[in-house]
């Protein structure tokens, strides 16, 4: 299951360079990260979205493999039907080699959009990964709130005024509705620590069903963080537990990893811009309240996964 760093640097990049993603996205790291980590052929779709208008402005293409655009809310739809006809032509004898299959689709074509087809797909047992790139907003659009957008973020739709601090919810827990559907595997991961989701991938392509990976996705437009402290950010947001990485595999909670020291989720806040408001002191309690959902969050999760406290 280890990665092979020899032999990973010999592999061709199946996205290619000269795409137009912004420099430091986190998106496009993730998915690269994603296709390197795939051992046999695949075949990909994408919702609209960020990650297919920087790659497919007509007529060009970074995409190396075999590859459909879709609408924003039937990424995995479209795979159930590409997987579905690949079944049929293996049973007609038509097909005679292992395909896999990958479906990409941004939060907000995956928490909220596109939530009715992902749920369908994973209920329906078809055989393929979805993986959601969380840049927690409709980036793509203008940067409005979506259903994974963090308590208290700025977006166009949640802005910071006088009668506002930003979005009033906490974001869904989409990973967890995911494992709730009974599938094989399900996992969270950041691009900052890419073996880790590497082997993720890798693992969940060797599994027959649906499979599901969230992947934070760090986007300077919409966070308001510098280009080059991409992956940082993405880190503290694991570092502060606002993101644990962990696996589901047949019912089986597993930690993957544990911070030596759990920071204070201030010092993900004091990352991005989105969160500037956060440290006036008349916002001391909201920020009281998040760090303790936070807590309670990350207490659950060690409990699901046998783990002491801490």
């Amino acid at each position: 299951m280890a990665i092979n760093l020899k032999e990973l640097s010999k592999k061709p990049v199946p996205l290619s360079p000269g795409h137009r993603a912004c420099a430091g996205c986190g998106s496009i790291i993730a998915i690269k990260l994603v296709l390197m980590a795939a051992e046999e052929p695949v075949v990909c779709t994408c919702a609209t979205g960020c990650m297919e208008v920087v790659t497919t402005i007509y007529p060009y293409t970074a995409w190396r493999v075999p590859f459909m655009h879709n609408a924003f809310e039937n990424s995995a739809a479209t795979m159930s039907g590409i997987e579905t006809a690949y079944r049929a032509l293996r049973k007609q004898g038509r097909i005679d080699r292992e395909i896999r299959f990958i479906a990409f689709g941004g939060d907000g074509g995956t928490y909220d959009i596109g939530l009715q087809a992902l749920s369908g797909a994973m209920e329906r047992g078809h055989d393929f990964l979805y993986v959601c790139y969380n840049n927690e907003a409709y980036m793509n659009t203008g940067i409005q709130r979506s259903g994974s957008t963090p308590m208290c973020a700025a977006t166009s739709t949640s802005p910071v005024g006088k009668e506002s601090i930003g979005k009033r919810q906490y974001a869904k827990d989409l990973t967890k509705i995911m494992v709730a559907h009974g599938i094989p595997y399900a996992a969270q991961a950041s691009p900052h620590r890419w073996m880790d989701l590497m082997e993720k991938v890798r693992k969940a392509l060797r599994i027959r069903g649906p499979k599901f990976i969230n992947v934070i996705s760090s986007c300077h437009r919409g966070w308001r963080v510098p280009m080059h402290t991409s992956l940082d950010v993405c880190k503290t947001a694991v570092e502060t537990c606002h993101w644990p990485l962990f696996e589901v595999e047949d019912g089986a909670w597993r930690l993957n990893y544990k911070p030596k020291r759990k920071a204070p989720i201030t010092e993900w806040f004091g990352t991005q811009k989105r969160f500037a408001h956060l440290t006036k002191p008349e916002n001391a309690k909201v920020v009281e309240e998040i760090q303790a959902g936070v807590d309670r969050r990350w207490s659950e999760l060690l409990h699901l996964c046998g783990e002491e406290g801490g």
